[in-house]
Order: structure tokens, then C-alpha cells, then sequence
């Protein structure tokens, strides 16, 4: 799905001990295995929110000048979905599509790409930042998030937003999807983008709308977007931790 190459726990262990001798490696490593002990990690993530949340803040991430863009911008997880939905959207160079709000929202809405582009955009060039240690820099144009949802009107109750995509990552019928909380929905770097470098944003990284949440990890910026659902808890979604890969096991809150 989103520029999204994610290390195993096992591995991820592995790096937070480099430099800690080999024995504390072993014993991370081991530990990596046992069921209590990831349930150790997943009662710790609340607090490892709250105080990534403490420590970022409202804050803006950094914005680059144009001369810093990278040659190319690297696609990888998904980069050409096959689901029958896509491909019908695809073929019509997406004349068909249409981003949905749903969920907890005062008022249903539906945009097509030129609804979109007629919208106050955002330009911002920022870095991705991926799990597995390289970055890119990129020209990201589209529609603030805090826009859209301000025009749908949000119910109280509403406490996150979901990203539902149109690619299956698993083949196996599903489809991928997302979800950060409202505070990171309404950041003013947060945007529906449907342009990279000042062209329309290629099928490989996501088009015709990928979200760009700029202070999030790569594997938190879904791409192939149709529907932002808002929703007062994710729990009741897919395996129940707000995303693909946090079903799997990884953080939820993702944050740089």
C-alpha cells in the first residue's frame, strides 16, 4: 500500500540493541517469541503515544526547497493494484473516481478529482521518511484533510480517521487501510494529494489520491484512497489495531 517496506519485530528488536553487545541482542531476540512479552509491548503503546504526542506537538515538519527533490520519488509496497474496483478506475483514467467522507460526519460528501482540484489546495515538499532507513524528497500538492472534513461537518463522537484503499496487499480479498486520530486528521501538513512534483500522481505512489500525513512514517501515508471514514474507535475494523500492518503487529502511532 503506501511507501510502506516494514521490519519484522524480530528485526526491528534487533536494531533497537545494536551497540548493545551481543548477549542483550540474543535476549531480544528470544524475547521477540514469547507471547507475554508482546503483550508487554502492546500495553506500553498508550504511553508511548502519549509521550511521542507530548514531544511533537502541534509542529510543522521541515519543508524543503524546490533545488532538494529527489531525482526520483522510490515506490514500493503496492504499486499497481489489481483489484477489479481499480483497474475499472484505471482504464478510465480515473474520469470515475471519487473520495468519500463517511462515518461520523454531519453531512455524507463525495468528490471526484476535478471537485478536488477546484478546492484551496496545499503544496509542501517534504521528506518520507520509510522503517527500513531510506528517504525522498517530494513535491506533494492536494487538498488539506482539516478542508474536507471542515465541509462534512464532524460529529463529537468522532475520534479518528480511517483511510480505506482499493489494493489488497494480502490477495486474499481485503483491502488495506489506515487510521490516525483527529489531531493528526487537522494538521495543516495533512492532505488529500493527487499531485507529486507538479504532475498527477503516477499509479506507483498512489494515485489518483494518496494521503500525505508528514509527520508519520512511511507505512502510515496510505495510498489509493476512496473513502475517509471518521469513527469514535477502530477497534470493531479488520484485526482491530487501526491499520494493515498494526493488525500484524507494528505501532500504531507511527511517528517522526
Amino acid at each position: 500500500m503506501s511507501d510502506r517496506l516494514l521490519l519484522p519485530r524480530r528485526r526491528f528488536l534487533r536494531i533497537a540493541a545494536a551497540g548493545a553487545g551481543t548477549g542483550l541482542l540474543a535476549g531480544c531476540d528470544a524475547l521477540s517469541n514469547r507471547t507475554g512479552f508482546i503483550d508487554v509491548l502492546s500495553a506500553a503503546e498508550p504511553l508511548n503515544r502519549t509521550a511521542q504526542r507530548f514531544l511533537s506537538g502541534d509542529r510543522l515538519v521541515r519543508e524543503y526547497p524546490a533545488n532538494m527533490i529527489s531525482p526520483s520519488f522510490r515506490p514500493n509496497g503496492s504499486i499497481n493494484p489489481q483489484t477489479l474496483e481499480y483497474l475499472a478506475l484505471k482504464a478510465q483514467k480515473f474520469a470515475g473516481y471519487q473520495l468519500r467522507l463517511r462515518g461520523l460526519v454531519e453531512r455524507p460528501m463525495e468528490f471526484t478529482l476535478d471537485a478536488l482540484r477546484a478546492l484551496s489546495s496545499r503544496t509542501q515538499i517534504t521528506r518520507h521518511d520509510c522503517v527500513e532507513g531510506w528517504s525522498a524528497i517530494g513535491q506533494w500538492t492536494g487538498v488539506p484533510l482539516a478542508q474536507l472534513l471542515g465541509l462534512a461537518g464532524i460529529k463529537p463522537a468522532a475520534k479518528y480517521a480511517v483511510f480505506h484503499c482499493f489494493d489488497d496487499l494480502s490477495n486474499n480479498g481485503s483491502r488495506y487501510y489506515e487510521s490516525v486520530d483527529l489531531r493528526d486528521a487537522l494538521h495543516p501538513q495533512t492532505i488529500a494529494a493527487y499531485a507529486l512534483n507538479g504532475s498527477p500522481l503516477p499509479v506507483a505512489n498512489g494515485a489518483p489520491l494518496r494521503m500525505r500525513i508528514e509527520r508519520k512514517l512511511g507505512y502510515k501515508q496510505p495510498k489509493y484512497v476512496h473513502t475517509v471514514e471518521l469513527v469514535d474507535s477502530y477497534a470493531r475494523m479488520a484485526g482491530g489495531k487501526g491499520g494493515y500492518w498494526e493488525d500484524l503487529g507494528y505501532d500504531w502511532y507511527g511517528g517522526i
